[in-house]
């Protein structure tokens, strides 16, 4: 079987944000079932795909908001007001659809469609109505935009925000009704999307990596606690805001806290232990240098890739229930709680204790062993047998 991976961004190796680690994962587990993948998508300016003998690269394009010129985005508002699309969708249009029919003729001939969440998806919708599809929800978009919309400060941040979750809406419930099978990264997020059947759809457990990381015995603590992420993104900073305006504030004085990842110009904290450290040469290495890792999500959908990565590395943590999303074993060394005087003590507590990393081998065991048994359930709706996936 030869599968069509439609997405935004093409995976280059970087790995740099959670959903390029979820693409990673999935498009292995497709492949362990014996499919043959061909990625098509964009790639970032200044970079390459990774398995350019499988890539179709439509040209580079910087989807990014934040970074932005106040003109970037001011066109893209404008084409989405015109399109009707949404914001996330119209950035992807930088290309005719003519020239992507094009290339997937010349890519082909493909047995079926894998949608790689709504940004691409819907932005070409009609391109991908001749052949049978799965569709990946990484998140229950229109409910995030909505998040988004009550936290946002602004009215016309609200208005745009809300204008999203209601074209989302009618974007999922279109991309999940086409599909033969949907796949969510939240179990939650298959009633949300109107899909929980069994028959309709199905879970997946990640890996933030193909084989298990290494067991941190005797590791070097450098600090209380850390935290690493991309907090110009509005689910990530709203947790985080939560993270410093309500926990920080109880704990004590001489409690450190390192925080690395793209910081908001606004972002601040006048905890004295509170530190941000930019982007760090070492992802893992700076996780594993902390005491206990804060898994402080409050909203969005889907998955928390860092929580996943932080339980593969078997380090202790204090996790909000929303941060447990999509996560069914909970590890020995993680402590549940939402309330932020409670969330403090848990920190000062297993910072206290020094404990050791415990091994995390068996998560990660566990969670690749689903991933792959739902995938080829998915794929058996295209006609992809268990016969096949075996060989």
């Amino acid at each position: 079987m030869h599968l069509l991976f439609a997405t935004s961004i093409v995976p280059d190796g970087a790995l740099g944000s959670g959903y390029e680690i979820a693409n990673a994962a999935i498009i292995d587990a497709l492949r362990r079932s014996g499919a043959r993948v061909t990625v098509l998508g964009f790639c970032w300016p200044g970079k390459q795909p990774s398995d350019p003998q499988n890539t179709v690269v439509l040209g580079q394009l910087d989807v990014r908001t934040d970074t932005a010129s106040a003109g970037q985005k001011f066109g893209w508002l404008a084409k989405a007001t015109l399109s009707g699309l949404t914001f996330s969708s119209v950035k992807l249009r930088a290309v005719p659809a003519d020239q992507i029919r094009q290339a997937i003729k010349k890519a082909g001939p493909f047995d079926g469609y894998v949608l790689n969440s709504v940004q691409f998806a819907g932005a070409f919708e009609n391109l991908f109505e001749n052949l049978p599809s799965i569709f990946v929800a990484h998140n229950v978009e229109h409910q995030s935009a909505l998040e988004n919309a009550a936290a946002a400060t602004g009215l016309l941040q609200r208005f745009l925000y809300r204008r999203e979750a209601r074209l989302l809406k009618r974007l999922e419930e279109r991309l999940c009704a086409k599909a033969r099978f949907v796949f969510t990264l939240a179990e939650e997020d298959r009633a949300a999307l109107g899909v929980e059947s069994d028959e309709r759809s199905a879970a997946l457990p990640l890996v933030t990596r193909a084989k298990a990381p290494r067991l941190a015995v005797g590791r070097r603590i450098d600090c209380d606690a850390a935290l690493i992420g991309t907090w110009t993104w509005q689910p990530n900073r709203i947790g985080l805001d939560w993270f410093l305006g309500e926990v920080v504030p109880h704990l004590r004085k001489d409690f450190r806290i390192r925080i690395a990842g793209s910081r908001p110009a606004d972002l601040a904290s006048l905890h004295p232990g509170v530190e941000f450290v930019g982007r760090v040469p070492d992802a893992e290495a700076f996780i594993r240098s902390a005491a206990v890792v804060p898994l402080i999500s409050r909203a969005g959908t889907g998955v928390q890739l860092k929580t996943i990565e932080t339980f593969e590395f078997g380090l202790p943590s204090v996790a909000t229930r929303n941060a447990l999303r999509g996560i069914d074993h909970l590890p020995k060394n993680c402590v549940v709680c939402d309330d932020p005087v409670a969330f403090a003590r848990a920190l000062e507590q297993a910072a206290d204790a020094r404990s050791d990393a415990i091994d995390g081998s068996a998560f990660h065991r566990r969670q690749l062993s689903a991933l792959d048994a739902r995938i080829a359930r998915g794929l058996e709706t295209l006609g992809h047998s268990r016969h096949e996936i075996a060989a």
